[in-house]
């Protein structure tokens, strides 16, 4: 059976010519066990709320996955699929892809991403066990992690932050191989990893990876350990070829059809390059099946289950936002129209949390030791720690790049909805976590403070200044830079309701003034892009404006007029969502074409050139920040009425 993946890994890498052979060679022994054995999964319902998961977090070993996937009869992965292995429109991508076939878990391949997904998912089965009781959640993750995984630094966030919440449905099944592509390891690395994961507070155990027995009895172990586990499976990469086996020639090339043929001959593989004997198909077609009893099973203790609680359990494993959500919002929204306060939009965005926690009970978040600053947690959120599942909010520690993998492995699950915060310039901490939830298009939601030289003293290290820029140029990830309480509210409503892509929600460490001062029961966020304060008369010039410099386009806008210089003021808090509405409207909204438009943004003005054309002005920043109060940096670099009113005004008389 073991043979059968290495033999379909060996022939779709060389049809490809492109591809790595040694990881699925050498990890099919492990594979074997664990498919036919102890994994819980029903290929006929590879989405069973209850299913294990497995995440290959060495991803680039993909036709392992794709093998399994094949030989044990998910209808996602015929044997036409590995033949198109790499192919343009296949369901067997280079590196596994979560969307493109039943039993994908996640998206895998840069290395270690899957590893802090999984205990994401470990984290939200804990959650949701404790919220509905073990007859509806009670599965374990399992995940392959291969050298690179844990050389990669967020392996240490991740198994740190398992290890201390105590995941003991976590089992990790290292491939320790000992190679990488430059050659054996020990070129670079000559860490004792089973000592890191036991300092970590893992359990842990070393075993031959091509011993059956022992890598039973080690999973055995490791299912009823208390705490999260490693189980380090010493192999030989592409185990079973004569020359280049346990050599960096197997790991990421095609082992030739020399090679490929003596192989076939060292394992007693006789068949046909794609083929799999009936005898051998039928015993993995067999443990396929093993789990249609605990999945039936399972669905009659979901159907006998109390009607309410059955009723949101599926409403939260759909995704589906609770029947008070909207009242809650428009609730929040009236109070703040009548309030007006002057708030930072990081407190803007607690008192929304506050308003959302108590109808959204799936809204679970944290942050990366920033609570205090990101004003992420809500009054009455109580925390998880170890053995204590029943909170909403998370110490994430100083991990930024191990908490957002977790957010994502969090919603890859589902039935939880994860948010978390860190300041803004920090997102470079977690841009490759940030990517892959918008290629996979997780609701992931992430409260990020700090967002410009508004933070003041910090300084240049702590003030974002390229980062919106960057952020923006992410497809499918939608950055918002709310203005006031009330578009914080709104803000938070649209991230909630996307389910199919990540948010960004960049916040001020600045008290902001109120600039929506009448209550709409319409999300004017909605569309990216409003007319926030029109002008008065016939329009020479829009400004544009985001976050806290908004209020600076409406001072501006009323210097203008004591110049005779009609202005509107428009607020785009989405970049993303106003380009995807209609011309007409971006028309109606900026002016008409010669209309001078005049971008106020505390960043770069790279991406403002898609609203102000070339003809427009931009105001903001071009180098980095300094250290000072924020008053006094606004005013240093040019950031204030006076400089939109100077700029406009001489654009306009040289215009004359």
């Amino acid at each position: 059976m073991a043979n059968a993946i290495r033999a379909l890994a060996m022939d779709a890498v060389e049809q490809a010519q492109s591809g790595h052979p040694g990881m699925p060679m050498g990890m099919a022994d492990v594979a074997t066990v664990l498919f036919t054995r102890f994994l819980k999964y029903d290929p006929h319902h590879p989405n069973w709320p209850d299913r294990d998961r497995f995440v290959l977090s060495a991803g680039h070993g993909s036709m392992l996955l794709y093998a399994l996937l094949h030989l044990t009869g998910y209808a996602d992965m015929p044997m036409e699929e590995l033949k198109r292995f790499r192919q343009l429109g296949s369901r067997t991508a280079g590196h596994p892809e979560r969307e493109a076939a039943g039993g994908i878990e996640t998206t895998t391949g840069p290395l270690g991403q899957g590893l802090g997904n999984a205990v994401g998912m470990a984290l939200a089965e804990r959650l949701l066990a404790e919220r509905f009781g073990s007859a509806l959640v009670d599965h374990r993750t399992y995940v392959i992690a291969g050298d690179g995984c844990l050389m990669e630094g967020i392996s240490h966030e991740a198994i740190s932050l398992a290890g201390h919440l105590g995941l003991n449905r976590l089992i990790v099944l290292w491939d320790d191989n000992r190679i990488s592509i430059d050659g054996p390891t020990d070129l670079s690395v000559s860490d004792d990893q089973v000592a890191r994961f036991a300092a970590c507070g893992w359990a842990t155990r070393a075993i031959d990876g091509h011993d059956p027995a022992a890598i039973e009895t080690a999973l055995e172990w490791a299912q009823g350990n208390d705490r999260p586990s490693l189980i380090a499976c010493r192999t030989t990469i592409g185990y079973g070829a004569p020359k280049k086996a346990g050599t960096a020639a197997s790991h990421g090339a095609p082992l030739g059809a020399d090679e490929i043929a003596q192989t076939r001959t060292r394992i007693g593989w006789s068949h046909a390059p794609f083929v799999v004997p009936d005898d051998i198909l039928s015993m993995w077609r067999q443990a396929g099946a093993r789990g249609a009893g605990a999945y039936r099973a399972w669905s009659e203790r979901h159907a006998k289950a109390d009607a309410t609680a059955r009723g949101e359990f599926d409403r939260v494993m759909s995704g589906r936002l609770p029947d008070r959500f909207a009242q809650a919002i428009d609730d929040l929204k009236r109070a703040l129209a009548t309030e007006k306060p002057k708030l930072a939009t990081r407190q803007s965005s607690q008192r929304a949390i506050e308003a959302i926690a108590p109808v959204m009970p799936e809204l679970v978040g944290g942050s990366a030791d920033l609570t205090g600053s990101n004003n992420t947690k809500g009054k009455g959120q109580a925390v998880v720690a170890r053995g204590k599942f029943a909170g909403h909010y998370l110490h994430f520690g100083v991990r930024e790049h191990g908490m957002v993998a977790a957010l994502n492995g969090m919603a890859l699950h589902g039935g939880v909805v994860p948010y978390g915060g860190t300041f803004l310039v920090f997102t470079d901490y977690c841009r490759p976590s940030i990517r892959l939830a918008a290629l996979m298009h997780q609701r992931v939601i992430l409260v990020m403070t700090h967002d410009s030289i508004g933070l003041g003293e910090d300084g240049p290290t702590h003030q974002p200044i390229e980062h919106l820029a960057a952020l923006r140029a992410i497809p499918n990830l939608q950055v918002f830079r709310p203005a006031d309480s009330v578009e914080t509210a709104e803000c938070w409503a649209l991230a909630l309701a996307t389910a199919d892509g990540p948010s960004v929600i960049a916040l001020t460490r600045q008290s902001l003034p109120a600039v929506r001062l009448m209550h709409t029961a319409d999300n004017l966020c909605a569309r990216g892009g409003y007319v926030l304060a029109e002008a008065d008369g016939k329009r020479q010039a829009t400004l544009i404006s985001t976050g806290s410099e908004v209020a600076i386009a409406l001072d501006a806008q009323a210097k203008l007029k004591s110049h005779g210089i009609a202005a509107a003021v428009v607020s785009v808090p989405s970049h993303e969502l106003f380009l995807k509405q209609p011309a007409a409207y971006r028309q109606q909204v900026l002016g008409a074409p010669g209309m001078l438009r005049v971008a106020i943004e505390a960043g770069v003005a790279m991406g403002w050139e898609r609203m102000i054309g070339a003809d427009g002005l931009f105001v903001g920043l071009s180098g980095f920040g300094a250290s000072a109060p924020y008053a006094d940096l606004y005013k240093h670099f040019g950031l204030t009425a006076e400089a939109v009113v100077a700029a406009v005004t001489q654009k306009i008389a040289r215009g004359a």
